[in-house]
């Protein structure tokens, strides 16, 4: 017998529900209202008789007063989280029954569990449990899920979908299917949100397979524009967290993220599902701390807006010689080479004692498989462990510290900017090291040198972090992966799209990546959930290398708006712009080639409206209203419309100007216009023919 059979059946159910969830909250606030007045009272206490209290006692009562206190932010928590259910306490149902059974159970499956304090009987499933995935990876019939006793074999005999808000049922659909159509078009087609949402309603099957793979070491996820890919990254980062939870916490993850107003996009994502906020890097940020007292450094961001505004061939030259795995083995040969030729022993004369060269060579060979620091201070523990004074006893502590100090000045120089100097001089590229301006190195040359440092050195600091997530892999060079790889030996969850790199010089493809990280197991997303058919089909022609597939969802075709002059082209951008204020849309973004040119466009436009932003590489936010941004900025956001402007042949040539044509018209989720003046962009479709 189906329980809650009729439409009117499952709304009067999500108010039992709720009323049960209300009950719950009262109750728990009752007690987080008692753990409070009980920590003050306890404090008061030992406050009232400090004098009194022997350090025995005074000890235990600051023990039972921090697990008091632990208590009550675990209740707080829960409290949180019953909060969220009171406004949508679930989104699907599955009805299973499993093999042998005489009846089949209904599951509803929620962001987050509940059950009833007196029975404890599961009302709501959570998204991440084992029988939730039937939700996610099977239509009506035959079905099964792994249960931690084994996997369970049965039959659905009914699945539903629901929208819930503010405790009402908006909608039921019957869903035989994988996660309705229906019910992801609701979704798609609304506006964006300010920030990134959690997409537990509408997780596809190939998206479920990633979020709960437990198995790889490394996960490569190569996902076209609007595939969800960091949201299901996201996703997969919360379901580790459930799935080990006591083993690993959010405190153990660490995502390395383009930048800081990217960072701020998804920062919601996590706490929605019930996970607290975790540790946040950029590859620039990683690079001050390893190169802290060595050498300042271009960025990134720098050396991709010297790039797009001018085409200087021998640097690009030099960029894409550095960038590939070739030159990855030649530091580790070059560091092999240090290692044996470097270190040049002498005899070692001490007021106390003398060590001869050869005992020297022959401890320094012994610690041969140790980096180069490490290894010297091995070789310095060895000979002053059986040194001896002419007494014939052990030397003391300062003649030690005189041979270490001694071994370390044996090796030629453990200055890294002078080894990597020498290394340019061992491949036969002196020209290849230059200075970006005085005390800073070029970008190009921050990673090899952090190499260079790790393989001399070894690696230290991130012992706690058990997962790394690694966003828009496409831009990181194979000695970037190289320093991971030696910095981070936990499981990496990596992901990008090899078409939207904002430097094709330096990117790098799944099969360079998996030459670093040969274990990895590799993923394709391929649908794209973002933007409309027409959106699609207009990037696809832009970057023909493109394998974009969109699901059945209309808009507006792109529109091409030529004029005259600079004047007529701003007046078009400020009418779309206009437009937008004027329309039900949220997010407008105004998406250049450089951020130059986003700069000039902002001084220009910023009177409009007081929400008009410009995004920059000291940006933290990210804004509702209109946002204008280089494409590099805007790599990994999304809008409702998308305006491009200076789409003209001077300012879109070159692959890289493609890729970042590419990544601009990717942004759209609804309306798409690019603007131009003079001579159209030979990047463009139909060569730029203006659309009206």
């Amino acid at each position: 017998m189906i329980i809650n059979s009729t439409e009117s059946e499952e709304r009067d159910y999500v108010q039992t529900i709720v009323s049960k969830l209300r009950q719950a909250l009262q109750a728990l606030e009752n007690k987080i209202d008692a753990t409070r007045l009980e920590v003050i009272e306890a404090k008061k206490y030992v406050w009232t008789n400090m004098a009194g209290l022997d350090p025995a006692e005074r000890a235990a009562n600051r023990v039972d007063i921090s697990l008091t206190i632990d208590q009550g932010e675990r209740a707080i928590d829960l409290q949180r989280r019953l909060q969220k259910l009171m406004q949508s306490p679930y989104f699907g149902r599955v009805d299973f029954m499993a093999d042998g059974s005489a009846a089949a159970d209904a599951f509803y499956i929620g962001v987050h569990s509940f059950s009833e304090e007196d029975s404890q009987r599961n009302m709501i499933y959570d998204w991440r449990s084992p029988v939730a995935s039937m939700f996610y990876d099977y239509n009506v019939g035959r079905a099964a899920y792994e249960a931690p006793a084994g996997e369970v074999e049965g039959e659905i005999c009914l699945k539903r979908q629901y929208r819930i808000k503010h405790g009402v049922m908006d909608y039921m659909i019957e869903s035989s299917m994988n996660i309705n159509d229906d019910v992801l078009q609701k979704e798609l087609s609304h506006t964006s949100d300010e920030k990134m949402k959690n997409i537990v309603a509408t997780i596809q099957k190939e998206q479920n397979v990633i979020i709960r793979n437990e198995h790889s070491h490394e996960l490569i996820i190569q996902g076209v524009a609007g595939s969800g890919k960091t949201s299901v990254a996201l996703h997969r980062i919360a379901f580790l967290l459930y799935r080990y939870k006591g083993t690993i916490t959010s405190q153990n993850i660490l995502i390395i993220s383009p930048n800081k107003v990217f960072s701020d996009y998804i920062s919601n994502v996590l706490p929605e599902l019930g996970e607290e906020k975790i540790m946040e890097i950029g590859f620039d940020e990683l690079a001050a701390r390893e190169l802290k007292g060595i050498c300042g450094f271009q960025t990134f961001g720098e050396q991709v807006s010297g790039l797009t505004a001018s085409a200087d061939e021998a640097l690009i030259a030099c960029i894409q010689s550095k960038a590939g795995l070739s030159f990855v083995h030649r530091l580790e040969q070059f560091v092999r080479h240090c290692s044996e030729t470097y270190f040049v022993p002498a005899d070692l004369s001490l007021s106390s004692a003398r060590i001869a060269k050869e005992d020297i060579a022959s401890a320094y060979q012994a610690a041969g498989s140790l980096p180069v620091k490490q290894r010297l201070d091995k070789t310095a523990s060895i000979v002053a462990g059986s040194a001896r004074d002419e007494d014939g006893q052990k030397l003391k502590p300062a003649a030690a510290n005189k041979i270490k100090t001694a071994i370390k000045k044996m090796f030629k120089t453990l200055n890294m900017i002078s080894l990597y100097k020498d290394f340019c001089e061992y491949i036969g590229k002196p020209e290849w090291f230059k200075l970006y301006k005085p005390k800073t190195l070029e970008f190009s040359d921050v990673f090899p040198i952090i190499y260079l440092k790790i393989l001399l050195e070894g690696a230290h600091g991130f012992e706690s972090v058990k997962h790394v997530l690694v966003d828009e892999m496409q831009d990181y060079t194979a000695v970037q992966y190289a320093v991971l790889s030696r910095l981070f030996k936990c499981k990496k969850t990596i992901l990008g799209d090899g078409n939207q790199s904002v430097n094709p010089y330096s990117s790098s493809s799944i099969t360079e990546i998996k030459q670093v990280f040969p274990e990895a197991d590799t993923v394709e997303l391929l649908k794209s959930y973002r933007s409309t058919i027409e959106i699609i089909h207009f990037a696809r022609q832009i970057n023909p290398n493109s394998r974009m597939i969109p699901i059945e969802r209309h808009g507006d075709s792109p529109r091409i708006q030529a004029s005259g002059d600079a004047e007529g082209q701003l007046a078009l951008i400020r009418t779309a712009a206009a437009q937008f204020l004027e329309s039900e849309h949220r997010s407008l973004g105004i998406v250049c080639k450089t951020q130059a040119q986003a700069k000039q466009l902002y001084q220009e436009i910023k009177d409009m409206h007081k929400d008009v932003y410009l995004l920059d590489f000291s940006s933290e936010k990210f804004h509702d209203g209109i946002l204008i941004a280089s494409s590099h900025m805007a790599k990994g956001l999304e809008f409702d419309q998308v305006i491009v402007p200076f789409c003209d042949a001077a300012n879109y040539t070159t692959e890289m100007d493609r890729s970042l044509l590419y990544i601009a018209c990717t942004r759209a989720m609804h309306k798409l216009t690019l603007t131009y003046f003079g001579e159209a962009s030979p990047l463009l479709p139909d060569r730029g023919r203006p659309q009206v």
